[in-house]
């Protein structure tokens, strides 16, 4: 192994973000005997803004829309909420009738694990990308979640 004096193989790290760079990937991670390495990278994800479409001249006003706010906090999801890293199926707890991790009101700390995402049948621990306070939690339990799709909305 390349740099083994200092106990980290720089070439193979390198190595592996490449490939991260090269197939678009957010994580990766290899086992040799006892030496392990994960390299992984957060990705941003921006929503597109909704467009309208306005009524033809002369058309009859539409009736007053009666708007539902999903969540306040949803309002700049770019901002604060936490994207899926990968495509999978959500779970809130750690095993099926135990404690969920979060809730909506509670205080997370930066790489607290706030859900779990199986793919592939691998259960991925998502980690809270920052300290803050859990204002909304987007997705159910069991529930299949799209890479990008918000997670959980942190401020």
């Amino acid at each position: 192994m390349a740099n083994r004096t200092t106990g980290i193989d720089k070439v193979m790290i390198r190595d592996l973000a490449e490939i991260l760079n090269e197939t678009d990937l957010t994580d990766i991670e290899i086992e040799q005997g006892d030496l392990r390495i994960r390299v992984s990278r957060q990705i941003t994800v921006q929503a597109a803004a909704p467009v309208y479409a306005q009524a033809p001249a002369g058309a009859a006003p539409a009736p007053a829309a009666t708007v539902i706010p999903v969540a306040s906090a949803v309002a700049d999801p770019s901002k604060n909420a936490i994207p899926s890293p990968m495509v999978g199926t959500v779970y809130l707890s750690p095993a099926p009738g135990a404690r969920a991790f979060i809730e909506v009101g509670t205080q997370v700390k930066e790489g607290q694990t706030l859900l779990i995402i199986e793919a592939m049948k691998t259960m991925n621990q998502i980690p809270s990308p920052r300290s803050g306070t859990v204002t909304a939690i987007l997705v159910t339990d069991s529930q299949p979640v799209e890479y990008g799709e918000f997670l959980v909305v942190i401020e």
